[in-house]
């Protein structure tokens, strides 16, 4: 199938598929090329850029896809594997979410403080919780 028919069974833009093949993901060999030099994707790169959908569709990034692409492919995506590599992103996922909420406590505390101190005094000028270190004292 051409790159057009690729693009619409895998869900995924031709930009995309190109780039996947420019990083190696994918490979399209000169045989797989028409007389044109249209390449012809094969089902197996259909299936190979499923595989690369659902694992990003986790959350996963296009290395750890590689990663795990590379695993089934040296028949190491052991139940017990996986797991592992499931669970390091899961750790990762509650220290964003424990960064992200630290950051919004922070925020939420400028704000407040901005609202309080500084809204009567400073309503013509620049906030000072963006010039100086008005949430400096959490």
């Amino acid at each position: 199938m051409l790159i057009g028919e690729l693009s619409k069974q895998a869900g995924l833009s031709r930009d995309t598929i190109r780039f996947y093949e420019k990083q190696g993901l994918i490979a399209v060999g000169r045989k797989e090329r028409r007389f044109n030099n249209y390449k012809e994707y094969s089902q197996g790169t259909l299936q190979r850029l499923l595989q690369i959908k659902r694992i990003k569709g986790f959350g996963f990034t296009l290395n750890e896809a590689a990663e795990f692409l590379d695993m089934i492919e040296n028949n190491q995506a052991s139940c017990g594997n996986v797991s592992e590599k499931i669970l390091e992103k899961v750790s990762l996922i509650d220290q964003k979410i424990n960064d992200l909420e630290a950051i919004k406590k922070i925020m939420i505390n400028g704000v407040d403080k901005c609202l309080q101190k500084c809204t009567p005094n400073f309503s013509d000028y620049n906030c000072p919780m963006l010039v100086t270190d008005l949430i400096a004292d959490r």
